[in-house]
């Protein structure tokens, strides 16, 4: 075990946990109403909710998973890098509208919006527990990127003892995520961001030092991880997986519940504007992020024995661990690795709250105590919150992690099919929800079998048109299909709906 990287770990994650039972009292309101536990109030200003955001979007597993794509892929692990550019102006132009109509109307999630929108009950618990079932996984995620720098520290990893640390950490979670809402992951954000900055400010000032500079850091990765494969006459290659990944995860992004949470939580929408503005000073420190799968390569530290027992239980997701120990000095490695681990806990906390706000809101006043009190409300959402974390826990620790990975490949490819309903409903009250539903129910159904055909190793399939072979991001087929469904189902269901009111009269 690592002593000192340890002991600076733990000092780190303490901080954190009280930081995470202060925020309680921090801009202090009464937290047995769910708008004030589950979005703080609706009060947030523009720093609070950049790096609220941040925190949100930017995650452990991005920080592990991203260069770990890049070392093992190459240049497609780029990807990552103008998808969070794209969907800014979109955040800039959609969401302000939404957070309007929210705001005005009480809306809590973005099923609420559904719901009131097109008067469905059941399209807003469609919109609601696909919510959910997509975010799962992308919690138990979570819990991956911190189980690998738990190893790396020396820590065991397997039976009971070697999860202990993991179970702690949620544990912490969960308490201080019960007491204070939201308001615990927005004030440790802060914490945990100015952490992630200065990691990767020194990685990619120290490391490239030490390898000789850039020049020689490229030198030494192979050409094919450098650039994507050409086209060919009889396919499109990785072009066409590159711009589908990046333009349906950017589609994909803000429609997962713990973003939604975090838009709602602003003050105004001005907030969201001007941090349309701001996030992609994120997207820089991303491409950073990801260039450290390149110096993890001109290292060599997947050919060091001493890393040979990472690379064997974590395989490339262990490089950046592997980078960080062979690079600093171990008082770093420790607020490095801490950085990390807090990168899981905020989206995690903001990931359960979200979870929680949905099954609340559109589960459980909906349809089981249409009659509960704002108390009773948001006492439901603290135990599902509870509920959540467990069940995350329960996921990572039970099931291979190939599963957790496989799921929130698919969690992608379902959460994006929620934009036809959020999209329209905002511009146009044209659409009706049986035509919205079903757009959603194919619109699952083939982005689903189109990553079974796969084996569910990955989200990008080849389709064959013409003679050629296009190979695409699964969820951009697939949700292209629901919307034109929504749109022409819709007369067609309009029609049906009038011949029958027109028979009932009769």
């Amino acid at each position: 075990m690592n002593a000192t990287a340890t002991i600076i770990f733990v000092a780190l994650f303490l901080l954190i946990t009280w930081l995470g039972f202060v925020a309680a009292r921090w801009r202090q309101a009464d937290l047995n109403l769910l708008h004030e536990w589950g979005l703080g109030g609706r009060r947030f200003g523009t720093m609070v909710t950049w790096f609220l955001l941040g925190g949100d979007l930017y995650t452990a597993y991005t920080f592990i998973a991203v260069p770990a794509l890049v070392y093992g892929k190459g240049a497609m692990g780029f990807f990552a890098v103008p998808y969070t550019v794209l969907i800014y102006p979109a955040l800039y132009v959609v969401f302000p509208r939404l957070w309007a109509v929210a705001h005005a109307r009480g809306h809590v999630t973005a099923a609420d919006f559904v719901r009131d929108r097109f008067d469905s009950r059941m399209l807003a618990l469609a919109i609601a527990a696909t919510g959910v079932i997509a975010t799962m996984p992308y919690i138990a995620l979570q819990l991956v990127g911190m189980e690998v720098v738990i190893g790396a520290l020396g820590f065991p990893t397997e039976g009971f003892i070697g999860h202990m640390p993991l179970v702690i950490a949620f544990l912490i979670l969960a308490a201080f995520t019960y007491k204070s809402g939201l308001r615990a992951p927005a004030l440790i954000a802060i914490v945990k961001d100015f952490l992630i900055f200065i990691t990767v400010i020194a990685a990619v000032v120290v490391i490239p030092a030490r390898l000789g500079g850039y020049a020689a850091i490229f030198a030494k990765v192979p050409q094919e991880k450098l650039l994507l494969a050409a086209p060919t006459g009889e396919s499109f290659g990785a072009y066409s997986a590159y711009t589908t990944l990046a333009l349906g995860s950017a589609l994909a992004l803000f429609l997962y519940p713990h973003s939604m949470t975090g838009i709602l939580s602003s003050a105004h929408g001005h907030v969201i504007r001007r941090n349309a503005a701001l996030l992609p000073a994120y997207s820089f420190i991303l491409g950073l992020i990801a260039l450290l799968g390149y110096m993890a390569i001109a290292a060599g530290v997947g050919e060091d024995p001493a890393h040979a027992a990472g690379f064997a239980r974590y395989g490339p997701n262990y490089a950046v661990p592997a980078l960080f120990l062979a690079s600093f000095q171990p008082w770093f490695v420790g607020v490095a690795f801490a950085s990390i681990a807090i990168g899981a806990l905020v989206p995690a906390a903001i990931m359960s709250i979200a979870c929680a706000n949905l099954f609340t809101r559109n589960l459980y006043k909906e349809f089981l105590r249409p009659d509960c009190t704002e108390a009773q409300e948001a006492q439901m959402a603290k135990i599902v919150s509870l509920v959540v974390k467990i069940g995350a826990v329960v996921f990572i620790l039970a099931l291979p992690q190939a599963y957790a990975i496989q799921l929130q490949l698919l969690g992608g490819i379902w959460i994006i099919q929620l934009l036809p309903s959020i999209l329209l409903g905002l511009y146009t009250r044209s659409c009706n929800a049986p035509a919205l539903l079903t757009g959603w129910a194919v619109g699952l159904a083939t982005g689903t079998y189109m990553a079974a055909t796969q084996d569910f190793a990955s989200s990008v399939y080849p389709l064959q048109a013409f003679g050629v072979t296009i190979p695409s991001y699964a969820a951009l087929y697939s949700v292209l299909l629901n919307l034109f469904l929504a749109i022409v189902l819709t007369p067609a269901f309009n029609l049906l709906g009038r011949q029958g009111l027109a028979a009932a009269d009769r």
